[in-house]
């Protein structure tokens, strides 16, 4: 019988995913001015899952938000009403909001509609 490797030990601690986030509407100002990210993540979080646009969210602010009003983002650990979400640019509704699993060379689209006035 032949092994195959990647079903013998199919999450590698070392494994990545790369994707694309996208800031729009003000929203850039809050990371670091710059509207495109390219990033590479963890391809399993801490629990072993699959990373999710939960946990990306959560990801962003801790690890590329260096603005500190975080509440502009994020309302409750959920990004704030008024921002729309976009994955490779259908709306995140449609596919799952947070619960999302994250594909390799996903684009992920934030895009602030609030407006001061």
């Amino acid at each position: 019988m032949v092994s195959n490797p990647d079903t013998e030990n199919p999450s590698q601690p070392d494994e990545t995913i790369s994707i694309s986030v996208e800031f729009t509407g003000g929203l850039e100002m809050l990371f670091a001015n710059e509207r495109k990210h390219n990033l590479t993540i963890p391809a399993k979080t801490n629990d072993g899952k699959q990373p999710t646009i939960g946990w990306l969210i959560q990801y962003l602010v801790e690890n590329l938000m260096q603005d500190t009003r975080k509440e502009l983002f994020i309302l409750d650990d959920h990004v704030r009403p008024g921002i729309l979400v976009l994955i490779n640019d259908a709306d995140w509704e449609l596919e799952g909001e947070e619960a999302y699993d994250i594909q390799p060379k996903d684009n992920i689209l934030f895009v602030s509609t609030l407006h001061g006035g």
